[in-house]
């Protein structure tokens, strides 16, 4: 990034003169940063000044994690920074604005491993501003879409797994040899389309909706702290899933169907409507919405418990985590996430696919959950997880690539 941002003359190189330039250049755009940040002029930065400046950014921090931002730059022990030591620390980071440091850390919006329960993300004034906010959104959408496609076969395999291994005693491989018996390779993409369909109203119904719910946070002060973000998050995300809910039974359903069975999305719905009635598009509402809580609350936790760990272990030396360390707290979050909420994951695909296997009772949620717990015992809340985690690192890096390429499309600077 500094070669880029030096070379003048676009020859691939830096020669002593475009260096020298550019560090000039740079320390002006340093110190501007330097001033900014320095609130009441006396010369020197301190924790409160660091906190005041990221609130204004829409990012909430406390003190003593204001206090390990200034421990990263201070070099006499006095937990404040002038201008030689926040000159010394970033002279040669090719950072151009607060911003960006802040920006590393937020819990990003390209991580998509297929599930729709994680907290949206916050956006800082200058995103609103400038409209990247939509970009991003857009981005994290594209990114998802393509990740999901990638990973659907995994994902039909968990479904066929949580409805159907138990009953006719059959393991991973013999799960998949079936699928593929019954529809070709292609069919193990059956659902596939409605599950993409559903990211974008589901992402902008979320977003919309965070906005609204954060309203009843900020009369008081102007961030959230984390479990005001939770809780936002958590009724944004109820809201969401109610109205796209149907979509989330329709991938389900077509998932679980065989060859010819439908010919679409509409057909499939409307035979459910014809067959059903207007209910079945919402059987399985009840554990889903139940669900949210604990995947986004434990998901958000984890996911700042590790950015914590990683910043008092390594904080001192960069303020950029890089991007394996972004995506592997994304992944350890989720995987979490995902072990607390699973068998009500599993509990809801059972109830959504009750009409389609021949003679199954229609269960409530907790007649549900004890038929599995009595007859396959509590590993049975578990069924079908294998393939859920094996599509984790293959979805977040793949969402990760796409999302970075959509942002340089869209016109997004790059993380």
């Amino acid at each position: 990034e500094i070669l880029r941002a030096g070379d003048t003359n676009h020859d691939g190189q830096l020669d002593l003169g475009e260096f020298i330039e550019y560090l000039r250049q740079h320390e002006k755009t340093l110190k501007l940063m330097f001033r900014s940040l320095d609130r009441n002029n006396d010369g020197q930065i301190d924790a409160y000044e660091i906190q005041q400046t990221l609130s204004t950014l829409g990012i909430s921090i406390t003190l003593k994690q204001a206090e390990m931002i200034l421990r990263s730059m201070d070099k006499d022990g006095t937990i404040t920074v002038d201008w030689n030591e926040f000159r010394d620390h970033f002279i040669f980071n090719p950072l151009t604005n607060i911003e960006q440091i802040v920006e590393h850390w937020k819990h990003s919006t390209f991580m998509d491993i297929g599930e729709s329960l994680t907290i949206v993300d916050e956006f800082s004034e200058t995103e609103r501003k400038t409209g990247s906010w939509w970009r991003q959104l857009l981005a994290g959408a594209m990114a998802g879409a393509v990740s999901r496609t990638c990973t659907a076969p995994l994902d039909r395999l968990k479904i066929y797994m949580q409805v159907f291994a138990a009953k006719q005693k059959l393991n991973m491989a013999g799960v998949w040899m079936m699928m593929v018996r019954e529809g070709g390779f292609l069919s193990l993409w059956r659902g596939n389309g409605v599950n993409v369909l559903k990211i974008t109203p589901e992402t902008g119904i979320k977003f919309m909706a965070y906005e609204q719910y954060k309203k009843l946070f900020l009369t008081s002060h102007s961030t959230l702290e984390v479990h005001e973000r939770f809780v936002a998050g958590s009724f944004a995300g109820v809201t969401s899933q109610t109205l796209i809910y149907p979509m989330e039974v329709l991938k389900t359903r077509m998932g679980l169907g065989k060859s010819g069975q439908y010919m679409g999305i509409f057909h499939c719905a409307q035979k459910m409507l014809r067959t059903e009635g207007p209910r079945a598009f919402f059987k399985g509402y009840v554990p889903n919405v139940i669900g949210i809580i604990p995947y986004a609350g434990i998901d958000l936790a984890v996911y700042e418990t590790v950015k914590n760990q990683y910043l008092q272990a390594y904080g001192r030396s960069s303020t950029d985590p890089g991007v394996f360390v972004l995506l592997g707290c994304g992944t350890i979050s989720s995987t979490c996430g995902q072990l607390a909420s699973y068998p009500l994951a599993l509990v809801r695909t059972r109830m959504q696919a009750q009409a389609v296997i021949k003679n199954e009772p229609q269960l409530s949620m907790i007649q549900q959950f004890t038929r599995i717990v009595q007859g396959e015992g509590w590993s049975g809340l578990y069924r079908g997880i294998t393939p859920n985690f094996m599509k984790v690192i293959p979805a977040v890096s793949i969402s990760y690539v796409v999302y970075e390429y959509m942002k340089f499309f869209l016109g997004v600077t790059s993380k």
